[in-house]
């Protein structure tokens, strides 16, 4: 437990996705394959990303301190991943999807969560544009660097999916410097 603790606070170590990268298309952005994988995942609906990304926190930390049908812990990964799948407008809720890479040694067989709001996921290979940032990120910083990172995708004329989106978190609350975040918007494949 005071592994799994340490690594939450202070987020060094952690085993991250696999992926290739290309080469950087933009100054601003790069663009990566991420492999087939699992992770853990929570789906919320709400407003506000904030809350909806504390909760699923929460739900996916107690799913790898033992909240499981065989009660096994899974090492603390990176990045906290959180599908952005916009409501209709404005005032409509929104379908947020946090996760975690469950690492290399449980990707054969993970656990299985005791929780009914959390799954398992079975990610397929896809490819992302990414746009990575620093600070302590929220929900307008979030907003911004996604706005950012759409505009150069536009500037640079590359086909890319409007929603889902991705906003992802590398380092715990306790980390003060040196932090990094990112979004993605996956590539439109051809059809």
């Amino acid at each position: 437990m005071f592994k799994a603790v340490g690594q939450v606070l202070f987020s060094t170590g952690l085993q991250n996705p696999p992926f290739t990268a290309a080469e950087k298309q933009g100054q601003d952005y790069e663009i990566r394959t991420y492999h087939a994988t699992k992770w853990v995942s929570t789906t919320l609906t709400g407003m506000q990303w904030d809350p909806a990304m504390n909760t699923g926190f929460r739900r996916l930390f107690n799913y790898i301190q033992g909240n499981s049908k065989n009660k096994a812990k899974v090492e603390m990964t990176a990045p906290v991943s959180c599908r952005v799948d916009p409501g209709a407008g404005p005032a409509c809720e929104s379908q947020f999807t946090v996760s975690f890479y469950i690492p290399e040694e449980h990707q054969e067989n993970p656990p299985e969560p005791s929780d009914p709001e959390v799954f398992v996921e079975h990610r397929k290979e896809f490819t992302a544009y990414v746009r990575t940032y620093g600070g302590f990120s929220n929900e307008n910083l979030k907003r911004q660097e996604l706005l950012k990172l759409l505009e150069s995708l536009q500037r640079d004329g590359v086909p890319y999916v409007d929603k889902p989106f991705y906003a992802c978190g590398y380092d715990s609350p306790f980390k003060l410097t040196n932090r990094k975040n990112e979004v993605w918007v996956l590539k439109k494949e051809p059809e």
